[in-house]
């Protein structure tokens, strides 16, 4: 018999589960409930605020009995603001959670079974982490307040301080919230779209120590600017202060052009041993700690040698671009954002290196055009925004097919989607899958994932087999070696090795040469051809006539 649930009945339930979004998921027999705030382990008292068909939604009344991984919230706002959703979850768990949430997305969305999904690399002290913030500004009952948004609204939760924003930001809020109000400053409003000031935007240099105000503004100036600028000069580490204007009636958050009020147009932040400047408008990664752990682990992935070309796709102001360049022959980014790619070739300048060119367009047409002009990578790294990568890039990956593709991902659902599509038409393998934790009490994941054609490493192939004994020439009725991979390469994408091309001609009987495919070690281990391979090469020797 099916459960009925009614809205405003109270429920004691036990989480079992937790949900993407970080909330608790418990049942009422055959009836799923999600509940904010909940952890598993926790016995909770809930109250029925909205029910569906199967599921419904339950609000946490009084916490019973609580889950062995739950702690106490240090944030003024925690559970209030829509920033930080696990600050009521200890780290470990965190971070196994996250594991976790890789794991589940890689088998349900991207149906990739057997895949070993690394522990999440955290951070020893996961407080104070972000060098940027963004802070809405509003007028309420007289008072200028400004916040973060509770979680999905726009309801405004004023706040003093954030316990994940750098220190400096909260005495930055205090000074602008006093000029806007003592100066009588007209704040924007969302449904009217009036008003002047519409965002306090923070970025802070976090090795270099420098900071940069911005107020988005719905304008071209701002009133007794000179006031601002001198009470905000009392913070030596700020040495940028710029305006945002920002005229559109839409919900981002900065406008396209910026005037400096005082100091540099940009500030200087490291990560490793390289120096970037910042801009306003360009993306940098907000855990600067971990982001050097973030692309160390793209570049172990990458297994560069000083002889590879790369592609960057989506490479903002080229940091993962000039991580890779150390070892790369040359390096090839690509950004939408004309400022990101100008700030790009002054990042390298800025750090002696040469060997990098930057492009500034969408990657799913900048790549393809000029892979038709000749540009051929070895490794390709993506690392896009939320919505993964564009269908036209995936198929030029397909086609370009080079050896590894190092993918960063910001969100583990897309990533799961783009891999299917990688491994079942593109015939990709993943290698490698290492989560990150770029945002410690969020439920937000950064992942790095490896993937390759499948093929021998080269180096093995020297210490295992005597390519001296190996006899190459594989003639056949007219085919050779090369001429299999290259028709099996242009009907399948798959690249495949002689090594993996004489074990099918064996299996039909075909000779293969006297030594071919021994090693001169004892029990040595010989990689084996992998079924889609097999019918591959099988394919291309009915092709040739060869059985």
């Amino acid at each position: 018999m099916e459960t009925v649930i009614q809205k405003n009945e109270h429920f004691e339930i036990e989480i079992i589960d937790m949900g993407e979004g970080g909330e608790g998921i418990g049942k009422i027999n055959d009836f799923t409930l999600f509940i904010p705030g909940g952890l598993i382990g926790d016995l909770v008292e809930v109250r029925i605020v909205k029910v569906k068909k199967s599921y419904g939604y339950g609000k946490m009344i009084k916490l019973i009995k609580p889950s062995p991984f739950r702690q106490e919230v240090s944030c003024e706002l925690g559970g209030k603001c829509g920033g930080c959703q696990l600050q009521h979850m200890n780290y470990k768990a965190q971070l196994e959670w996250k594991q976790k949430k890789v794991e589940n997305c890689l088998k349900r969305i991207g149906k990739l079974e057997n895949i070993v999904v690394e522990p999440t690399l955290g951070m020893e002290e996961p407080y104070r982490y972000r060098n940027k913030a963004q802070y809405p500004i509003r007028k309420e009952d007289g008072k200028v307040v400004m916040g973060f948004f509770a979680p999905r609204s726009h309801r405004l939760v004023p706040l003093s301080d954030c316990a994940i924003q750098h220190v400096d930001n909260a005495r930055i809020m205090e000074i602008v919230r006093k000029f806007l109000q003592d100066n009588d400053i007209s704040i924007y409003n969302e449904e009217t779209h009036k008003g002047l000031v519409r965002h306090l935007v923070i970025k802070t240099g976090y090795h270099a120590e420098e900071i940069m105000v911005c107020l988005v503004i719905n304008g071209k100036k701002l009133p007794h600017s000179e006031k601002l600028v001198k009470a905000l000069q009392e913070i030596p580490q700020i040495c940028s202060i710029i305006l945002n204007h920002h005229v559109e009636k839409n919900n981002v958050i900065l406008g396209d052009s910026c005037t400096v009020l005082s100091g540099k147009p940009n500030i200087i932040d490291s990560i490793g041993t390289l120096k970037f400047n910042i801009s306003p408008l360009a993306f940098f990664q907000v855990n600067p700690l971990q982001t050097e752990v973030l692309y160390q682990k793209a570049l172990e992935y990458a297994e560069l040698t000083g002889k590879e070309i790369v592609w960057d796709a989506y490479c903002g102001i080229g940091t993962i671009s000039l991580f890779l360049a150390q070892k790369a022959k040359k390096v090839y980014g690509v950004e939408i954002v004309p400022q990101a790619i100008e700030n790009a070739k002054e990042n390298a300048k800025l750090n002696g290196i040469s060997n990098t060119e930057f492009f500034a367009g969408k990657a799913e047409e900048v790549i393809p055009d000029l892979y038709k002009k000749g540009v051929i990578a070895d490794t390709i790294v993506v690392d896009p925004p939320r919505k993964g990568c564009e269908t036209k890039l995936l198929e030029t990956l397909k086609a370009m097919a080079p050896q590894k593709i190092v993918y960063v991902s910001c969100d583990p659902a897309t990533l799961a989607r783009d891999l299917a599509y990688l491994t079942n038409e593109a015939g990709y393998q993943v290698e490698k899958v290492q989560p990150v934790d770029m945002f410690p009490h969020t439920t937000h994941v950064e992942t790095v994932v490896l993937l390759s054609k499948g093929e021998i490493d080269s180096k093995k192939v020297r210490v295992e087999f005597s390519l001296e004994d190996m006899d190459m020439s594989g003639f056949q009725k007219g085919a050779t070696y090369e001429q299999i991979k290259a028709y099996v390469l242009e009907h399948s994408g798959l690249k495949v090795s002689s090594l993996y091309i004489s074990q099918i001609k064996r299996k039909c009987g075909l000779d293969v040469g006297q030594n071919y495919n021994l090693s001169k070690k004892e029990n040595a281990k010989v990689p084996k051809c992998p079924p889609e391979k097999e019918a591959a090469i099988m394919e291309a020797l009915k092709h040739f006539q060869m059985t």
